[in-house]
């Protein structure tokens, strides 16, 4: 199947179908005609056909049902319903792995503009253009495939996730345009969900939605293109950190890797609420909190994982030769996620994100759950804030009256040996 190219996947075999010694593979709807038709050709038979939905909320830790299709022409026929059911991954885990994307980008042509303050050349969150003696525009786009079947939840934090670079920049959100592509297949209604928990979010940023654009794929991705406005002595950028400056991590850990669960039907409904609770969260309070503070970088966690972001932070253009400290005992993390890490639950972003940062960050002498949810790709993940020392226990004080897990979990110091230290 995946020499056709088919999106099929493996999955644990669920309690409810009992198959004996076989599989269970999870194929995409509008795909099933022709899995059917190889695994025929190979002389397979036998083959249950089921149709997986979310779980009633009555049903305890169940995060989906199982029900066998007796008519498969009419099934597939069918509008799909599933968001997650039409993807093979979902959220910032779905990104291009930073490794190859620095290749990528390396070959492009250069440009020059001397109003252009920060550009693509330096991994930032988003691109930043004065305009005048007083004021920059800050511009991003961010989208991606669904990691949650509720389209509305899906919306707002595709939504949250594309805001984001904004605020990691200093900048406030003044205008968004929805970036969609959506089945045909799918039903409309789905999609209208998905935009109504994107403008909510756009709203609750007191930006304004301002149209988009839309196309026809084969999964569905949601996301935004922000434009927002910073004052020019006020631009945060992630490469510039001071030497014995702090760093706050707003946010828990773990969202990957509870999603990944979720997709594997191995994360319990608490889990995945308090995984949702936090990618639904705008990062617009912690951003407000910083104001007045003397923050010297930023940048928001999302699918390169901490360790990836915080190279970033120690080893861009503007940043002096600096080591980033972690103090791996003061990470924040959901427990659920620790667990799930912890019984080789893993991702393969996380998988990249590890093996892009081989040779740049020992993380040999940490527990593995650890190292998993240092690696772990965030969606709409929390920002790391690069503070004062004198006023980091302030900062971190304001910003736990709306992100309570919030936390000082490292410094900055002069380089003398590796990027990042434990």
């Amino acid at each position: 199947m995946l020499e056709q190219k088919l999106r099929v996947s493996v999955l644990p075999l669920p309690s409810q179908i009992s198959a004996g010694c076989g599989i269970c593979l999870r194929v995409n709807q509008d795909e099933i005609k022709q899995a059917l038709k190889i695994l025929s050709d190979r002389n397979i038979d036998e083959i249950g056909l089921f149709s997986r939905e979310p779980a009633n909320k009555e049903i305890k830790n169940k995060q989906f049902s199982y029900t066998e299709v007796k008519d498969r022409s009419v099934f597939m026929e069918q509008k799909l319903c599933s968001l997650m059911e039409n993807c093979t991954s979902g959220g910032c885990g779905a990104k291009i792995s930073p490794g190859e994307l620095s290749k990528l980008l390396s070959g492009l042509p250069a440009f020059h503009d001397e109003n252009l303050i920060v550009g693509y050349d330096s991994s930032d969150d988003a691109a930043v253009y004065k305009m005048n003696e007083k004021h920059s525009i800050v511009t991003t786009a961010d989208f991606f495939p669904p990691m949650v079947n509720d389209p509305k939840t899906f919306g707002r934090i595709a939504a949250a996730n594309a805001l984001s670079d904004v605020y990691a920049m200093g900048g406030k959100p003044l205008t968004a345009l929805n970036l969609v592509c959506f089945p045909q297949s799918m039903d409309m209604e789905i999609l209208r969900e998905i935009l109504t928990g994107g403008a909510e979010k756009v709203m609750e940023a007191s930006a304004v939605l301002a149209g988009g654009h839309s196309i026809y794929d084969k999964e569905p991705k949601y996301g935004l293109a922000v434009t927002g406005i910073v004052e020019n002595d006020k631009i945060l950028r992630n490469d510039t950190p001071k030497t014995g400056h702090k760093l706050i991590l707003t946010k828990p850990l773990g969202t990957g890797i509870i999603m990944a669960a979720l997709r594997g039907e191995a994360a319990s409904s608490e889990a995945v609420q308090k995984a949702v609770a936090s990618m639904e969260r705008l990062n617009k309070y912690a951003a407000e909190k910083m104001r007045g503070f003397n923050v010297s970088a930023c940048t928001d966690i999302t699918g390169f994982g901490l360790l990836a972001h915080a190279l970033e932070m120690a080893s861009g253009s503007g940043s002096e030769k600096i080591s980033i400290v972690v103090y791996a005992n003061e990470i924040p993390y959901f427990d659920e996620a620790y667990k799930y890490a912890d019984e080789f639950l893993m991702t393969a972003a996380g998988q990249r994100n590890r093996n892009y940062l081989a040779g740049k960050a020992d993380v040999s002498g940490l527990p593995f759950a650890l190292q998993e949810l240092l690696f772990d790709p965030q969606t709409s993940g929390g920002l790391l804030i690069c503070v004062a020392p004198e006023q980091s226990d302030d900062l971190l004080a304001a910003i736990r009256t709306d992100d309570p897990s919030a936390g000082i979990i490292g410094e900055i110091v002069k380089r003398e040996k590796g990027v990042i230290l434990f």
